[in-house]
């Protein structure tokens, strides 16, 4: 039998052997891929930055404090002594807004809540789990500026997150604190930078005796 002969006898072409290669590859490359998308793009790094909720009544960080220079705790009054930062009620909207843009249409909003006594249902920007534990006021008494969670509020016509809020980042902050440290007294600063920040980071880490936790007890409670 010649040649020929043997290969007219075949069922299928030789390419077919390398067929289940091809398969695995493919296969091999789609869970890859599969993994890449849930463990990359649908984690808090992707999902939640850039998160920039639509709220009741507009409110520009940007109008009230870099140009009005409102301090973060006229509003946020409680951030330095409680573990969470408050929303502002109405009544300290009402301070000012009783005699400024006091016919404005977002204002009459305003009134409304406040005669009413009902709160303004803004919505939460920056989320944590339910088995997250922060504590606020730990952090901005140690030295840790709002900038660092929150980025440049002050520049913000719509708050949005600007930081993924992650375990890992998290983490990053805590193992090396001097990155962000700075004098208490600039924390609401946002726009303050240190000469050299590692350096003012490490002394102020020694001045205060700053040793963050890394164990899961730290956060998880």
């Amino acid at each position: 039998m010649n040649n020929d002969d043997q290969v007219s006898n075949y069922v299928f072409p030789k390419w077919v052997n390398k067929l289940p290669l091809y398969v695995l590859s493919g296969l091999a490359l789609l869970v890859s891929f599969i993994v890449f998308v849930f463990w990359y793009w649908m984690s808090p790094k992707n999902l939640e930055v850039g998160y920039a909720p639509t709220q009741p009544v507009p409110y520009s960080h940007k109008l009230h404090v870099s140009e009005l220079g409102l301090d973060c705790r006229y509003c946020h009054t409680q951030v330095e002594n409680s573990s969470h930062s408050n929303i502002p009620n109405t009544e300290t909207c009402m301070n000012c807004h009783t005699q400024i843009k006091a016919d404005s249409p977002n204002i009459v909003k305003l009134k409304d809540s406040y005669v009413n006594n009902k709160p303004i249902e803004w919505v939460k920007v920056h989320k944590l789990p339910d088995y997250v534990y922060f504590n606020h006021s730990r952090h901005v008494t140690a030295g840790i500026s709002c900038y660092s969670c929150h980025g440049r509020v002050d520049q913000m016509e719509v708050v949005h997150q600007v930081k993924p809020l992650s375990m890992s980042w998290c983490l990053e902050c805590h193992r090396a604190p001097e990155n962000h440290l700075r004098p208490r007294e600039f924390v609401t600063k946002l726009d303050w930078k240190a000469d050299n920040q590692v350096e003012t980071g490490r002394q102020i880490k020694e001045a205060y005796k700053i040793r963050p936790g890394e164990d899961c007890s730290t956060c998880h409670r």
